[in-house]
């Protein structure tokens, strides 16, 4: 294990990546600014649904939030060139992280995927070579890295694919039915949006999307097949990138294709003036057996955390309970009608809330759907009417159907949410049974 992992290879890959990863978090950050999305999600909110536990965690007040991920942006560019990689790369980690944690309106598993990569490029060697650093230190550059620096990618998204794929193998997705409700609002594109409404074509992208998926990373490992794995990959991210949106993230799939490539081809497009690494040196440094154990335990977590759903009552598609960090990707098509309102313990009157008066238009799409958010604005409520003065017991009617089935009730309507502990790992038995 030493001997694979320990074994010095040529570093182009990540540096080529560095300068590529460097470039996308400028522009995540820069964009988020000028698209709208940080004023849609952090600033106009009068609170964002954080992730549990992490309440403390708010949007800084009045438009603090701009500077926030201009600042986030520099740092990528300071990244991207290699300068002062390892406290900038820190800086990008520990400030994409906080922004991930404390607003879920718009979560993404792209999100939380550049939540690990930017920790995982902390510990990399990647401003070895063609960086600031490297020119001002001499002694810093080199040429080789350790192989588990290019394994640690290929072991992540070997986990990502693998749960992607089999995510998808459900009823609705085998018959394309959530396809097609994905494509309906898809309708008004320029040219595609016609195409994108043709039954065959349904069948197509969720079959293909299992099976790309599931066989990406051995085609790509595999040499006789890396290279038509590529091309398939372009045509499968662009296409992400024009029907979803997705920001930077089908590019930043497209540069992991980097680890997979003889770094010689990569050498002779990109850094053409760098010397290739041959000599194949084994250098195991005093702290291998430790850097084993802890990548070790990582990718072990990483494998789990996917699988928590399984411990939890009912079908995920319907609770949530294990939805997150586990790699399902646009697998359902959730619709609901929530109604709150609150008891006043001390006259028993029942008062209607108007999600208008706190919620922007984006949340009330996701507290009409997801328990954990349902639950959280009923938190919000008891401590906004404890602020007034007033003792409440809150209430909700939620009715949701998934991937256009008839709507269901969702969560007890008998139920005071307000005094209802968050589990973990515990099913909520507040939340219906979906049959």
């Amino acid at each position: 294990m030493h001997k694979f992992f320990f074994k010095h290879i040529d570093n182009s890959g990540l540096i080529v990546f560095r300068i590529v990863f460097g470039l996308l978090c400028f522009l995540e950050s820069v964009g988020a600014v000028f698209t709208g999305w940080v004023k849609r999600t952090l600033v106009e909110p009068e609170f964002t649904f954080s992730f549990i536990g992490f309440e403390w965690l708010q949007p800084l007040p009045g438009n603090w939030m701009y500077a926030y991920y201009i600042i986030m942006g520099v740092f990528g560019l300071l990244i991207m060139v290699g300068y002062k990689y390892r406290i900038s790369m820190l800086m990008f980690a520990l400030m994409w992280t906080a922004t991930y944690l404390m607003q879920k309106s718009s979560y993404n598993n792209h999100y939380y995927l550049l939540f690990l990569l930017s920790f995982l490029m902390v510990l990399l060697p990647a401003h070895k070579y063609a960086s600031v650093d490297a020119t001002l230190n001499p002694k810093l550059k080199a040429i080789s890295m350790p192989n588990w620096c290019r394994w640690v990618f290929i072991i992540q998204l070997f986990i990502l694919y693998t749960y992607a794929s089999t995510a998808k193998l459900y009823g609705d997705w085998l018959d394309s039915s959530v396809v097609a409700l994905l494509m309906q609002n898809k309708a008004n594109y320029p040219i595609i949006g016609e195409l994108l409404q043709n039954p065959t074509l349904h069948y197509l992208i969720a079959y293909g999307g299992i099976l790309f998926d599931g066989l990406i990373i051995p085609l790509l490992l595999f040499k006789p097949t890396r290279k038509y794995a590529f091309f398939v990959s372009i045509f499968f991210h662009l296409f992400n990138s024009i029907v979803f949106q997705i920001g930077i993230f089908p590019f930043l799939s497209l540069a992991f294709s980097l680890f997979f490539f003889d770094s010689k081809i990569i050498k002779n497009i990109v850094l053409k003036k760098k010397i290739y690494y041959t000599d194949d040196a084994l250098i195991v440094p005093k702290y291998s057996s430790a850097l084993i154990s802890v990548f070790t335990v990582y990718f072990l977590i990483h494998i789990a955390l996917p699988l928590r759903h399984y411990v939890f009552k009912d079908d995920v598609l319907w609770t949530e309970e294990g939805h997150r960090l586990s790699w399902r990707m646009m697998l359902r098509a959730k619709s609901g009608n929530t109604s709150f309102y609150v008891i006043d313990q001390a006259t028993n009157n029942a008062i209607p809330i108007k999600l208008d008066n706190y919620l922007t238009k984006k949340q009330q799409r996701s507290v009409t759907t997801k328990p954990d958010m349902i639950w959280q604005f009923a938190q919000h409520l008891k401590e906004d009417f404890a602020k007034q003065g007033t003792n409440v017991k809150v209430y909700a009617r939620a009715y949701v159907s998934v991937n256009g089935k008839p709507s269901k009730q969702l969560i007890d309507p008998k139920v005071d949410l307000a005094n209802e502990p968050w589990h973990h790992f515990k099913h909520h038995d507040w939340i219906l049974p979906s049959k």
